[in-house]
């Protein structure tokens, strides 16, 4: 018996061997040929990455970390420091947030958890339209209508009543980082809305039946349970958002003022990282002031890539949440 025994396990393990040489043989070939099509991607991104870096090396070499924060960009001197920039893209993408994240967030809870069914359709589509308006399109908008609103209703009366505060002080335009914050606000509010709907709708009904089965409100259940449950998710959407808005070049060029200054005051005009560039590569008549603009590229596409990493960071941990729960 033995001996049958044995025979009977080198059988099942030759048979098993076989089986999977045979069946497998397809699903290593896709693996592989998803591996060499995912491995381009990452060579693609690193060869830009490094044609950049070479493209921008004078200016490197010549100022080094001081273009981080020099605040001077002067091509007939050929000084340049890239810190106004850097300040421009920060504020603008900030103020865009903090205008876009309530109302995002408030469309995705309406969307996900108040909406009805007929309702929801309608209002998801216009939403995601909106994300698909070129950005240009946006640009004419804010020269023809947005501008001339801030400068004659909006400007004046944050200066009337909020003048005290460095923000809301010195002339106003109407072209400025205001009307930028607000042309990115608008452009990102789609992107955070759609996703943080999905993360929403991924929050198990377990939490849902949980929170009332112990006597909470509906509120209390959207709030404790449900957008708890779904924070890491709703952030990484917010991170995406405000990668799209760092990013965003021709919309922002058309109504930001271009000016190369930092100041407090959310009525100056000022520049962001896109925005210098394409307003100044086709006048970029000498090698250093070209290699000036790629290096600001440069620092513009790794600020994009860590933002862009973080966020799908956070929305994989949320994703693997429902998961979790159904092993547990």
């Amino acid at each position: 018996m033995t001996i049958v025994r044995e025979g009977m396990k080198i059988i099942s393990a030759t048979k098993k061997r076989s089986r999977l040489r045979g069946e497998n043989l397809p699903d290593v070939t896709f693996r592989l040929v998803a591996l060499a099509f995912a491995g381009l991607i990452v060579l693609l991104v690193l060869a830009m990455a490094i044609a950049m870096a070479k493209s921008s090396w004078p200016a490197i070499q010549q100022f080094g970390l001081g273009f981080l924060v020099g605040r001077t960009w002067d091509p007939v001197f050929k000084n340049f420091g890239a810190l106004p920039f850097i300040y421009g893209t920060i504020v603008s993408s900030l103020l865009a947030l903090l205008l876009a994240v309530p109302v995002s967030l408030g469309s995705a809870i309406f969307l996900a958890e108040l909406a009805p069914a007929w309702v929801r359709g309608p209002i998801s589509l216009m939403i995601e339209l909106l994300a698909a308006i070129p950005s240009v399109v946006f640009g004419i908008w804010g020269i023809f209508v947005l501008n001339p609103w801030l400068r004659t209703s909006v400007e004046p009366m944050l200066g009337n009543n909020f003048g005290f505060f460095p923000l809301f002080q010195g002339p106003m335009y109407g072209l400025g980082m205001l009307s930028a914050g607000l042309i990115l606000a608008i452009m990102i509010v789609p992107t955070i809305t759609a996703i943080s709907r999905e993360v929403l709708m991924a929050v198990p009904n377990s939490q849902r039946e949980a929170m009332l089965a112990l006597g909470a409100t509906r509120w209390e259940m959207i709030s404790k349970a449900v957008v708890s449950y779904a924070r890491p998710g709703i952030v990484g959407a917010v991170v995406l958002g405000l990668g799209r808005a760092v990013g965003e070049t021709m919309a922002v060029t058309m109504v930001i003022g271009n000016r190369h200054e930092i100041s407090a005051s959310l009525f100056a005009p000022g520049h962001t990282m896109a925005s210098v560039i394409a307003n100044e590569f086709s006048e970029a008549t000498y090698n250093l002031y070209l290699a000036a603009l790629v290096e600001t590229g440069l620092v513009l596409l790794f600020v994009t890539i860590l933002l862009n990493a973080l966020a799908r960071l956070l929305v994989w941990r949320i994703a693997g949440g429902p998961k979790g729960a159904q092993r547990e």
